[in-house]
């Protein structure tokens, strides 16, 4: 497109010129095809011609142009064309600082991509300078495309209306990031709240399903099927049955004993209180206890040895070392696996830590929805935040389209049309022209023919007339000869 508006002026006088060009040749064409081709070809080989204003400008330009010229360079950012713009120079301030806010944009758009790389990255490096120098020449030639000045632009609703839709998605687009990154503490903040009361519930989870087995056979606490439950070697409810059956059995057995103990010491309570008296025997003046005292005597050794209260005494003493013998591996295998559940558990929270790495730029998002709708304030700052820089990136289309029908627009539709319809008549000319060459080939085909029919008609009449002069020179011989033989 600008190559087509840098030649409209040219094109008007190179129409003109070949307007002229054609007339003077007009009388030389009709000769053959051969001249209409020449004309044409030196028609569109003359060089272009240009006003004296379009000179003198032209020659401030190249002068300008022998450095770098840093608003012609802005320019170039808009698209517009410098030749024709030189024609209304008060504009080229409009168009270099709008060419300065289509930098600004792709320079914003640069940096938001610079945050979205980095932070999908989770380190600045700099590989993050590739999608970001990508981005940022991909949103300037975009912006260039949506400003660049178009012929009969308001006639067209529609492109205009895609235009801004464009430039209105890729603000969008754009802004995200940057209002992450204005609210990066707030939501890594958030993020980091998150992820602790995320592995304290895990923790306490994990506590929960996993409890001290009293038993061998392992109870799951509803809601812990097979997403918080640890597997393990032992655990101390292998012997609690031996241990509860063993505490029952020495209760029984020591509540027989405290019973038979009791008995036996009333019995030797009496044994002690009738032996205390001693009588005297008369024959031999010797004390002697009494028959009381050994009847009582032997009643205390048949109740020992009907109650076997020593073997029950033993037999207790027995169970009681099992019992201590069994509590103490309980508490050793309570230990064990209190110290297995706690590795078990700390394995669990490491593999979850893991997943937690960077934060991510959808989890960023995610915590900035939740900061906002918890808080209208905030609600209201994030998407203050966000319109400024969608606004941001939709600014060059609004500048270029609110800013109104421009002098150089109004020029650039003109000249867009005269080109058209330069290009048209050309066109048209360019066919008359090969029109004519073909009615000349078809004439000049035609007359040859003509010429080569007339050429083998009198070849024809020559060849008859020979002919028949040779009949009749053969006749006359022969007629000479005949009167010669009738003569003799």
């Amino acid at each position: 497109m600008t190559d087509l508006l840098t030649n409209h002026v040219p094109a008007s006088g190179t129409a003109t010129g070949q307007g002229a060009a054609g007339t003077a040749a007009s009388g030389p064409a009709a000769s053959g095809p051969a001249s209409g081709r020449t004309t044409a070809r030196t028609t569109s080989d003359r060089p272009t011609t240009r006003l004296p204003g379009d000179r003198a400008a032209h020659a401030r330009t190249g002068r300008r142009t022998g450095g770098f010229d840093t608003a012609r360079r802005l320019r170039a950012l808009t698209g517009v064309d410098e030749e024709l713009l030189a024609r209304v120079k008060y504009e080229r301030s409009k168009y270099t600082a709008l060419g300065g806010v289509v930098l600004g944009t792709s320079v914003i758009a640069a940096f938001s991509m610079w945050n979205f790389a980095t932070e999908a990255l989770g380190r600045v490096s700099l590989v993050a300078l590739v999608p970001t120098v990508i981005w940022m020449l991909f949103v300037l030639n975009l912006d260039r495309w949506l400003v660049t000045p178009q012929p009969n632009a308001r006639r067209r609703l529609g492109p205009l209306l895609t235009r801004l839709l464009i430039a209105l998605l890729l603000g969008t687009v754009i802004a995200e990031p940057l209002v992450l990154r204005v609210f990066q503490t707030a939501v890594e903040e958030h993020v980091a709240d998150e992820r602790t009361g995320a592995i304290d519930r895990l923790r306490s989870n994990l506590v929960r399903c996993n409890p001290v087995p009293s038993t061998t056979r392992t109870v799951i606490p509803p809601g812990c099927q097979g997403t918080y439950v640890l597997s393990f070697d032992g655990t101390p409810g292998e012997g609690a049955e031996e241990l509860a059956a063993l505490r029952a059995d020495a209760t029984v057995l020591q509540q027989r004993v405290d019973r038979d103990t009791a008995g036996l010491e009333a019995i030797d309570a009496e044994v002690r209180e009738e032996c205390r008296r001693l009588i005297r025997i008369a024959g031999t003046n010797v004390y002697q206890r009494t028959s009381e005292c050994v009847r009582l005597r032997a009643k205390a050794r048949d109740y020992r040895t009907t109650h076997r209260t020593e073997e029950n005494e033993q037999r207790l003493a027995r169970m009681h070392g099992r019992i201590a013998e069994i509590e103490g591996k309980q508490t050793v295998s309570r230990g064990a696996f209190l110290k297995a559940r706690a590795d078990g558990i700390e394995r669990r929270l490491e593999q979850e830590r893991a997943k937690q790495k960077e934060i991510g730029v959808l989890e960023r998002m995610r915590a900035l929805d939740e900061l906002a709708t918890g808080n209208p304030v905030l609600f209201v700052g994030i998407w203050l935040v966000r319109l400024l820089f969608v606004l941001l990136d939709v600014l060059p289309v609004l500048v270029k389209y609110l800013g109104g029908e421009s002098a150089y627009d109004r020029m650039l539709t003109g000249a867009s049309n005269s080109a058209v319809k330069i290009h048209g008549e050309q066109i048209r000319l360019a066919e008359r022209r090969a029109l004519a060459d073909l009615e000349i080939a078809q004439d000049s085909i035609e007359q040859e023919v003509r010429r080569h029919r007339a050429e083998s008609e009198a070849a024809f009449r020559e060849h008859t007339a020979a002919m028949n002069i040779r009949v009749r020179q053969a006749v006359n011989a022969l007629e000479d000869e005949i009167r010669r033989s009738s003569a003799v």
